[in-house]
């Protein structure tokens, strides 16, 4: 079971420790000041990366072989030289896409030694040597479709979903803001757009139900079960029960659907947690009562989870990679950008305040 995890935050990266006495604290912190935009922690524990968003000095990739003891940098993925004379251009913005990594959105491992890695804008790249050089995905950024690829929240398109399938580490799933859900099969040599069933309410009706147009904010897999996948899309709530080929909305969810986080349970493909938010123009909690949502039926109906979440009005938003669920199921944590930080041991019955005071957060991970 685990007993800490790392939170990326606006000003730096935490270490939270659970106590003998199920207290759970700031233990440790690293690279204050800087942004941590997304984390990643390797199997066994020992091996961490830390993506640093520096701003005017660019993004740096952080890597720790000793559970955080000591952190060296590591190569970051550079895009190969835009060739002269293209237009690559952001259709909704009309401005050039840059061929340089903006933002680190996605990390997870693949095959033995092998990693996959996110980014804004956005393009996947591939290491095959533990992170010491990263190649793009290069069918998927030379795809003509992805010229229809469109900024969300940020300026440019990015992944921030990347699903490695356990059974075979070939077959890679991609959720891209906004750009819909693409598969490989043969570990990035090949890519299919996918996402029947999603839809967009607040496209033209021509255009709603178009894969390519969809705007996913996250999508999980239960590792147990690797054909259902969850995703918090910008219109609601969405299951796959064929790894993401054919999608059902989920309606009538309380308070609401709108939210950015989602974390399955990694046996039980019908548990699944849910922040919601009020809509888009409203990204706080409905009527300012911050809960958790959670479903143990593959959707049929949902629990509005509360007990230890604030009382009094709240506005905090919980970013798409601000909640997780620990290996064993029963543990989960999410932070949300007013710097509060709430831990859960009971799969979100009830939740323990850690602190009210963290900076904004990005991103929450149990370590193994």
């Amino acid at each position: 079971m685990s007993e800490r995890l790392l939170v990326g935050t606006h000003k730096g990266l935490f270490r939270i420790e659970r106590s003998d006495r199920g207290r759970w604290s700031i233990a440790r912190s690293w690279f204050l000041g800087d942004p941590v935009s997304m984390l990643l922690v390797e199997p066994g524990g020992r091996r961490l990366h830390a993506a640093l968003d520096l701003g005017h000095f660019g993004v740096k990739l952080q890597r720790s072989e000793d559970a955080g003891e000591t952190w060296t940098l590591a190569p970051v993925p550079v895009f190969p030289p835009k060739p002269e004379g293209l237009e690559d251009k952001d259709p909704m913005r009309g401005v050039e896409v840059p061929w340089s990594t903006l933002l680190i959105w996605a990390l997870e491992c693949g095959a033995p030694g092998e990693l996959w890695c996110g980014v804004i804008p956005g393009a996947l790249f591939h290491s095959r040597d533990e992170g010491d050089t990263w190649e793009i995905a290069r069918t998927l950024w030379e795809d003509p479709r992805r010229s229809q690829w469109t900024g969300g929240g940020y300026d440019f398109a990015g992944i921030h979903s990347i699903l490695v399938d356990p059974r075979d580490p070939r077959h890679v799933t991609v959720g891209v803001s906004v750009g819909g859900v693409w598969t490989t099969r043969d570990a990035g040599a090949t890519w299919s757009l996918i996402g029947s069933g999603l839809r967009n309410a607040y496209l033209p009706a021509a255009l709603a139900d178009d894969p390519i147009t969809q705007d996913a904010h996250l999508i999980v897999q239960c590792p147990a079960h690797p054909e259902r996948l969850w995703m918090q899309h910008h219109n609601g709530i969405f299951r796959s029960d064929d790894a993401g080929a054919a999608w059902t909305e989920i309606t009538e969810v309380a308070p609401s659907s709108f939210g950015f986080a989602v974390a399955v349970h990694p046996r039980d493909p019908d548990t699944a947690w849910f922040v919601p938010a009020t809509k888009d123009e409203q990204r706080f909690p409905v009527d300012a009562r911050l809960v958790v949502t959670r479903t143990r039926d593959a959707g049929a109906s949902f629990e509005v989870l509360s007990r230890g979440l604030p009382d009094e009005p709240a506005y905090d938003l919980v970013y798409r990679h601000a909640l997780a669920c620990a290996e064993d199921g029963e543990r989960l944590a999410f932070g949300s950008t007013t710097g509060s930080l709430w831990v859960s041991e009971d799969q979100g019955d009830s939740w323990q305040s850690v602190s009210h005071h963290l900076p904004p957060v990005l991103c929450v991970r149990f370590e193994h």
